[in-house]
């Protein structure tokens, strides 16, 4: 009997547990069935459906009359999907053939276990049409997009270009991704268990939705003339290379912004130096790109030298501290502490009022000028003139000004910054400022984008770019455009003179660090009409060989660019 008894405890102690089993199992199952039924039926789903990317059209970049500067071209991406194919062999034959691959590279790729393999990518549609007519058992021909620049080097540093992933990389089309890269689509097929697509069912599609066009403020008449005339001057003076910029200094939209020698958009990773890149380590052919891509009127600095006296020459008369028939004396140099400061002129100017040494270049009165000014109010109006901030380009990479630490500036590094050296700004800064300066006395943003379009062609979005603040009065404004007026009709910068054209302007030619390397950088300013300016243009020449002065060899071509680009722009002769 106390065997019997303990035997049942046992068994009941047995069943006891196996109906909680049971019941948590119960429980877990209707839990899965009721409560988890979408989701793991989405799992399942999930498990026999394959997707493939649909690429979106990418937005075009147009100048400012509509011209196309960027579009895109069709080709296919060739891909394999490893459980559908019946036969491997001709498989392999049929692609290393058509795509003109190694077979050996091909097989690893057939042969490889995966979901999808891509064989190759950017395929011209003719090619992938080709293929697809083969109808291969799993092999996938999808349609993609490729980025096409129909002008092939025009505005190279400015456009930009795209990678692989049509995701852009320099210039206008990484600073506009946003607006121009659109939405990918997506294809989505039903498998077996054995990943193999199942015989008549429909593709599900996802229709990718096409960037926006994005219209800019270049000209596609002005930016390949521009182009032109750099080319020239670079050959002739076998210089380092050439930047010009043209802009509208009422408002900062860039028309024109060249840098040569530039590159292939279509094949940008080639360089354009002639330089082999197969004797170059990665490192070093990357370092040649990255240099390669540089728009040097955004991304470098440089001593702007006499061209910077136009802005010295403002604040002086903003700040009062001189009148336009204020006399100096030019024996050829000033001495400043310790230090022989020469003017470019050897025999020097003699007796000269300011405005004639604003015309005749004069180191010595810009010395005089910034002395008057003193350290903390040059600094003052630097600042004020908005040269220790960035311009705020719509171009990414945009270098700062190299200056010294207000607390640093001694009486030497005042009078050598008074005309222009020892400090280093950007081209696109210059431009920007001088524009300000003449335009009124309102502080513009350089710029190159102006609207977002649409794919029917309607405007989407009108680009902002900051507000305008006074930086000058417009009676110094109206003063310095009469004064950089006389510079070009009397003075130093005659070679830009046109006749029955008002052509404003100051040249100005630097010396690069170290000094004892005897490199020169050439440049000229000059804006037209002088009474009421349209265009701005800017011309730097980088290392020129034999005669470097930038009077000589930068206002000419602004000179042959203004004569040229004056009438299409509407401004007629007097």
């Amino acid at each position: 009997m106390r065997n019997r008894t303990y035997n049942k405890k046992k068994l009941l102690i047995v069943f006891l547990c196996a109906v909680c089993i049971v019941i948590v199992l119960a429980g877990r199952l209707v839990w899965l069935m009721i409560f988890e039924a979408d989701y793991y039926q989405e799992k399942a789903q999930a498990l026999h459906e394959r997707e493939r990317s649909i690429k979106a059209a990418r937005g075009r970049i147009l100048d400012a009359s509509g011209t196309v500067l960027a579009d895109n071209r069709t080709v296919c991406t060739i891909s394999v999907i490893h459980s559908q194919i019946t036969d491997p062999e001709e498989v392999i034959r049929a692609l290393s053939q058509t795509l003109e691959m190694e077979e050996s590279e091909v097989r690893e790729k057939v042969e490889k276990v995966s979901s999808m393999e891509r064989i190759r990518t950017n395929v011209e549609k003719e090619t992938g049409d080709i293929i697809r007519k083969m109808d291969l058992d799993g092999v996938k021909v999808d349609e993609d997009f490729k980025r096409n620049y129909p002008y092939d080097e025009l505005a190279s540093t400015v456009l930009g270009f795209t990678g692989a992933d049509n995701q852009g990389i320099i210039g206008l089309e990484v600073k506009y991704e946003e607006y121009l890269k659109g939405q990918d689509g997506t294809i989505l097929t039903t498998t077996d268990a054995r990943g193999i697509e199942l015989p008549g069912e429909a593709e599900d599609r996802i229709e990718p939705v096409p960037g926006n066009d994005l219209q800019t403020s270049l000209d596609y008449n002005l930016q390949m003339y521009a182009q032109q005339m750099a080319e020239k001057v670079m050959e002739e003076k076998q210089a380092d290379g050439v930047s010009i910029l043209l802009m509208n200094p009422q408002n900062g939209e860039i028309m024109a912004m060249v840098n040569v020698p530039e590159f292939d958009l279509n094949d940008p990773f080639t360089l354009n130096t002639g330089v082999d890149a197969s004797i170059l380590s990665d490192e070093e052919k990357q370092d040649a790109l990255n240099q390669m891509w540089r728009n040097r009127c955004i991304n470098d600095t440089y001593e702007p030298g006499s061209t910077f006296k136009i802005i010295t020459a403002s604040a002086a008369l903003e700040e009062g501290v001189v009148e336009l028939d204020d006399t100096f004396s030019c024996p050829g140099y000033r001495v400043v502490e310790d230090r022989k400061i020469r003017c470019h002129k050897v025999g020097g100017h003699g007796q000269e009022t300011f405005v004639e040494g604003v015309m005749n270049s004069c180191n010595p009165v810009f010395i005089d000028v910034g002395l008057r000014l003193g350290a903390d109010t040059f600094c003052d109006y630097y600042e004020q003139f908005g040269l220790m901030d960035l311009t705020g380009v719509d171009l990414p990479g945009e270098a700062g000004t190299i200056m010294h630490k207000r607390e640093n500036i001694g009486t030497v590094e005042l009078a050598t910054m008074s005309f222009g050296q020892s400090f280093q700004v950007t081209p696109i800064q210059m431009a920007a400022t001088v524009s300000s300066i003449v335009n009124g006395g309102f502080r513009v943003t350089p710029h190159v984008g102006v609207r977002v379009l649409n794919e029917d062609g309607s405007q989407k979005l009108v680009l902002e770019h900051g507000k305008k603040d006074r930086i000058v009065s417009e009676e110094t404004s109206l003063t310095m455009r009469a004064i950089l007026e006389k510079v070009v009709s009397e003075g130093s910068g005659k070679n830009a003179a046109i006749e029955g054209y008002q052509i404003g302007g100051k040249t100005a030619t630097s010396q690069t660090l170290p000094r004892s390397a005897n490199k020169y950088i050439s440049s000229f300013i000059g804006f037209a009409p002088a009474d009421d300016p349209q265009v701005l243009g800017m011309c730097i020449i980088y290392n020129p060989q034999g005669v470097y002065y930038g009077g000589t060899i930068a206002a000419p071509v602004i000179r042959d660019i203004f004569e040229n680009i004056l009438p299409y722009l509407g401004v007629e002769k007097e």
